[in-house]
């Protein structure tokens, strides 16, 4: 399990996992925690569980919430979050991880998500709990099959089915000001992660679905890390310099996109002002890599 230790140091600290063999891509996991504390982590597969006792403290998304006993427990995939106990006594919980591809085939829908990663629900906290200690004691194939499907219906009232793309839309809105902001800087992708509150490995693959190319990264293309250097606004020449010229509009044109724009001295001369300002514009219909072509391949003093 990602981000549980395999052992813990205090006798107050426990958890156990059940795989179902008949149920691939479904783990069970039930622990008593009181005085460890979750370092961020994230798991591959949807967390849905619920408190049975004590209360949880957890960040999730760069919030953070508290859940009481009888709270249901709703988390996405690859989302970083924490966790540790709110109480003297810790918490009791039970968990399902249900990998995404199973989820969509078991119910024909796609693109789930959970918008609210916790709620104080009483009811439906007592069925999911009673529903997952059922799949723990069962090797009944059927009963088993029988008793995620019952799972399942208790939280499909808590997600929605909207492609996980438009969240995406408007959460890396964030990231294009950051590499704006940052265009000095050499950035990693764990920082760049970061600007949205998710895992690296959850960035990158949302990173490129969004804007359709991997994030920025070096020349010598290293995906881990992404230590692009957007150019720098004032010095001419050198590394990632370019000619002075007359302040002149450089969108982008369909008619020539996109070899005007990967092979940057087939551009007209501009000012690295006017350059980063539609650089910038643009940035959702371009590649981010673009701004490394300008300082690697062209706009050399020559």
């Amino acid at each position: 399990m990602q981000g549980v230790p395999e052992q813990f140091f205090d006798e107050r600290d426990s958890a156990r996992f059940r795989h179902l063999a008949q149920l691939p891509g479904v783990e069970l996991y039930h622990a008593h925690i009181s005085r460890y504390a979750f370092e961020p982590h994230t798991h591959e597969a949807f967390g849905i569980g619920a408190i049975e006792a004590g209360a949880e403290r957890f960040r999730y998304r760069g919030t953070q919430y508290v859940a009481p006993v009888h709270s249901v427990v709703t988390m996405n995939p690859d989302e970083l979050h924490t966790g540790e106990a709110e109480t003297a006594d810790g918490w009791r919980y039970r968990m399902i991880y249900l990998e995404p591809d199973l989820l969509e085939e078991v119910t024909g829908i796609r693109h789930w998500w959970f918008s609210d990663v916790t709620r104080h629900d009483p009811r439906r906290s007592q069925q999911i709990c009673q529903l997952i200690y059922g799949l723990w004691h069962t090797d009944d194939p059927l009963a088993q099959k029988g008793l995620l499907l019952d799972l399942i219906d208790t939280f499909t009232p808590l997600a929605r089915h909207a492609p996980v793309l438009h969240e995406g839309a408007h959460r890396f809105e964030r990231v294009r000001d950051y590499l704006h902001d940052n265009y000095m800087h050499s950035l990693t992708l764990d920082e760049l992660a970061q600007v949205v509150s998710l895992s690296p490995y959850h960035f990158q693959r949302q990173f490129k679905a969004h804007f359709h190319v991997t994030p920025p990264s070096d020349a010598d293309g290293d995906p881990p890390v992404a230590r692009q250097r957007l150019p720098h606004p004032g010095a001419a020449g050198g590394r990632g310099g370019c000619r002075d010229g007359p302040d002149r509009s450089v969108a982008p044109d369909p008619g020539v996109y996109p070899a005007v724009w990967h092979h940057p001295r087939a551009l007209p001369e501009a000012g690295r002002e006017a350059l980063m300002r539609n650089l910038i514009q643009y940035a959702p219909l371009l590649p981010f890599y673009t701004a490394s072509r300008f300082s690697e391949n062209g706009y050399k003093n020559g």
